[in-house]
């Protein structure tokens, strides 16, 4: 769907090597279900995830703690208790969207175990969102639950990013990291001049700037392109993703009937039911 390189090129030379490949293994196993194999879309996820992990520096939220992060503690709105009890800190954001609260955790939890035979209560082992395929996991968890999807069919990067942040903090930086994935997934190299390279070919002012008329360009540019797929290296990364979640709880079950089905005719008289 997207590789370690091109993502790599999207945020710098400082991302975690770890995050790259967690990402792009976990994108290339579930990014289809939740609609990222559309360019446009995954333009969007990638700039908002991006900017919550640092530029994939950050699994787990950096503490100072400042006094946002001191309100955690009392903030029953995340589903923390009214209490100074340390539960702020306790949920702090983790994964790839920060993912903060009890209430966040306790309800990742209930969609992750409906999902995947085995996944964690994360309200008891909140520390694994930051650890993959979870810390990805989270983050299509949020998307899916805030219906961001149909924010990003429509380019709208303003509205998920109140949705994400609660206001529009990074607002800038989320843009420009959008263009950067925008051009990327548009096969563009990331040099310089290239934004004015694309504004040309598309018609516009070639002033290098990404306002909203050339946002709008990359949009439709992108939501020209055909869905993105795995590739060979994608799909056995993908088989490898699965294969350490497990399987969806509701194909044990589908299995497991269909086991004891066996098991039963094995014991049946020859000639079937009487």
């Amino acid at each position: 769907m997207i590789a370690v390189e091109e993502l790599r090129a999207i945020v710098g030379k400082a991302a975690r090597a770890d995050i790259l490949k967690g990402l792009a293994e976990g994108l290339a196993a579930y990014g289809a279900q939740f609609g990222l194999h559309r360019p446009e879309a995954l333009a969007q996820f990638l700039a908002q995830i991006a900017h919550e992990s640092g530029r994939f520096r950050h699994l787990e939220e950096v503490w100072g703690p400042s006094a946002a992060q001191r309100r955690y503690d009392t903030r029953t709105d995340l589903g923390n208790t009214a209490a100074p009890d340390g539960d702020g800190y306790l949920y702090r954001g983790r994964g790839l969207i920060q993912l903060t609260g009890a209430g966040n955790a306790r309800a990742f939890s209930a969609w992750a175990g409906k999902r995947f035979a085995g996944a964690p209560d994360f309200l008891a082992e909140p520390q694994k969102l930051a650890a993959f395929p979870w810390a990805l996991l989270s983050a299509l968890f949020f998307w899916e639950a805030n219906g961001l999807g149909r924010f990003a069919v429509k380019g709208d990067l303003t509205a998920i990013t109140s949705a994400v942040n609660g206001g529009l903090n990074g607002l800038s930086e989320r843009r420009h990291l959008y263009v950067r994935a925008a051009l990327t997934l548009l096969g563009y190299r990331l040099e310089r001049g290239v934004l004015a390279r694309f504004q040309k070919e598309r018609g516009l002012v070639a002033d290098d700037i990404a306002g909203p008329a050339t946002r709008a360009a990359l949009h439709a540019a992108l939501s020209e392109l055909p869905v993105l797929k795995p590739g060979a290296a994608g799909e056995e990364a993908a088989k490898e993703v699965r294969r350490i979640v497990g399987l969806p709880a509701e194909l044990v079950l589908v299995l497991a009937l269909a086991l004891a089905a066996l098991a039963a005719a094995m014991f049946l008289p020859e000639g079937g039911l009487p």
